[in-house]
């Protein structure tokens, strides 16, 4: 099936009518200049040429702020609580393929191991995601060395691919298989064939190297390392608000007379109030083991409870970070450490600034 470049505006406000369509954009009026999935509608210009909107999607089923419950009492006096949930179901058009994988650790992180999270799980039975494949990658990309395929997301319901006059579309899924049944009438039967690409399948020129490198951390707790890196950064948080996998939240409430509202909003394992207990105990209240928590869950954590890396290579936040604390150098200095027995550092081995990339 090919869906051509004139028919998209066509498709997109079409399907609007029917449900919420997020598209990537710059000119969604609240995003002040920053790229996001905006809402398609009057104002909202999509670009699928950008190779990465500035904020992920995540937002889309895990809100910046989220209200979860009401609770009080009714002009009776009884008490109640009611969950908030919403019903609307959601389109996700033009997702890359590193948003898609990260989609894939939130569902890891809320819907496995024994634990639900109700207000996930409700955004996530009603969303419906479209992947894009990459014309071009920034120089901050490096996907593939994470084990991702720019040019394909499998877990995305329906999966679109350039070619010289549109998209070849190809659903993945059941619910990727009837969202389709919707675009028919903007769709061409066509032979694979007969549509080439128009652009070559792309890669990415940032490389690291992942071989050893989950093993390595396993033994570096207390490496020197992290006194050494945790130097740069300033903890300001916006690697973890960029980032398309992190997912810590803090609980709050708010109350008004017999009535009120249970919510819960981003949180950064950088920030250090957040491991803050009561009575003022907070383990990670120095700076080093902020930042060695961080990239520690990233590479070797969330691979020991899940399987898989919480890093997709999408680069937003070495893009982002202030102080270019860059974690594909951190990945090449780890890669380069030869360690002793328990970890530290052997008796050639001094701890560097940066590592060996193909290009940055």
């Amino acid at each position: 099936m090919l869906l051509k470049n004139d028919r998209l505006p066509e498709l997109l406000q079409s399907l609007s009518a029917e449900q919420r369509v997020y598209v990537p954009s710059n000119t969604s009026n609240t995003s002040a200049g920053v790229s996001r999935f905006a809402l398609y509608g009057t104002g909202v210009e999509p670009d699928f040429e950008l190779v990465n909107t500035t904020m992920p999607p995540k937002d889309l089923l895990f809100p910046q702020t989220q209200k979860m419950y009401r609770y009080g009492f009714d002009t009776e006096g009884l008490p109640f609580i009611n969950a908030q949930h919403d019903g609307d179901e959601v389109l996700l058009f033009g997702i890359r393929s590193c948003d898609a994988r990260s989609i894939e650790c939130m569902d890891d992180v809320f819907l496995t191991k024994g634990f639900v999270d109700e207000f996930y799980q409700t955004r996530r039975e009603k969303l419906i995601t479209v992947a894009l494949g990459c014309s071009h990658v920034a120089e901050t990309c490096f996907c593939d060395s994470m084990g991702l395929d720019a040019n394909r997301a499998p877990s995305a319901d329906v999966q679109l691919t350039a070619v010289s006059d549109g998209y070849e579309v190809h659903a993945q899924t059941e619910k990727g298989t009837t969202a389709l049944e919707a675009w028919r009438p903007f769709l061409t039967e066509t032979a694979a064939p007969e549509a080439s690409p128009s652009v070559p399948n792309v890669q990415c020129t940032l490389k690291v190297d992942m071989t050893g490198i989950k093993e390595k951390l396993d033994l570096m707790f207390d490496h020197p390392l992290w006194d050494e890196i945790s130097k740069k950064c300033i903890t300001c948080g916006t690697c973890t608000y960029v980032c398309p996998t992190c997912h810590c939240f803090d609980i709050s409430q708010e109350n008004k007379m017999n009535a009120g509202e249970r919510f819960r909003c981003w949180d950064s394992c950088m920030f250090s109030a957040y491991t803050e207990m009561a009575g003022n105990h907070n383990p990670r209240a120095e700076k080093m083991p902020r930042v060695r928590q961080r990239f520690m869950h990233k590479l070797c954590f969330f691979e020991d409870r899940y399987g898989k890396s919480l890093c997709v290579g999408c680069g937003r936040c070495v893009e982002k970070c202030p102080v270019a604390l860059d974690i594909t150098m951190l990945i090449d200095q780890i890669g380069a450490l030869e360690l002793g027995a328990a970890g530290q550092p052997g008796a050639t081995e001094s701890v560097t600034e940066g590592g060996s990339h193909v290009a940055h």
